[in-house]
């Protein structure tokens, strides 16, 4: 579980494709914390720590993974959001967070408002996902909240804060990001679904 509050940022040093799974390496500054067997939230995906090496660790993503998420566009140099596992026992600031990545969405507006910036996403309706107004969102990891929600459309307000310690600051018109929508949302839609 997490709460898509980042901790930090981090480089993708490098990608090697074996068979339909790809091996990422990326570097940040808390690679020294982790541990091998570790879960580690990326861009919102959930992967496990396979190996550590200085200021490196390598991550693997399999082919459901890649199809469902924007983690197989990622190049060299590329910046993503990182967010270990919470801990049991501390403050949930963001919302619960599985690390499941339920589809993408296209970034198809960024407006900046008083130093502020409001990013609206579109995303495919065929897949029944859901968003509310004042519900929770995950935008590649980040918990937000939804500002003005849509059929397949949806909005979300960036502090400035957030805008610059997460890869928000780099996002454009255009751009791919994961998306997870509320779990509670999720189990509510559900429960009405097989009521009929």
């Amino acid at each position: 579980m997490f709460t898509g509050i980042i901790e930090d940022l981090g480089t993708i040093k490098k990608l090697k494709v074996e068979g339909e799974n790809l091996h990422i390496k990326v570097s940040t500054s808390i690679t020294s914390e982790l541990k091998i067997d570790q879960s580690v939230a990326h861009n919102g995906v959930c992967l496990t720590v396979v190996s550590i090496d200085e200021n490196d660790y390598v991550v693997t993503a399999i082919k459901e993974t890649l199809d469902k998420s924007n983690l197989g566009k990622l190049k060299v140099g590329d910046i993503v959001n990182i967010e270990r596992a919470m801990k049991l026992g501390d403050r949930l600031d963001g919302h619960i967070v599985q690390g499941h990545v339920d589809q993408t969405a296209e970034c198809v507006s960024v407006i900046e408002e008083n130093g502020s910036w409001v990013f609206t996403f579109k995303y495919d309706e065929s897949l029944s996902n859901i968003t509310i107004e004042k519900g929770s969102i995950t935008v590649n990891g980040v918990s937000l909240t939804v500002v003005n929600s849509k059929l397949n459309e949806f909005s979300v307000a960036i502090i400035p804060y957030t805008y610059e310690h997460t890869t928000f600051k780099t996002l454009r018109e255009g751009d791919i990001v994961n998306l997870e929508f509320d779990v509670i949302g999720k189990y509510v839609k559900r429960l009405n679904d097989l009521r009929g």
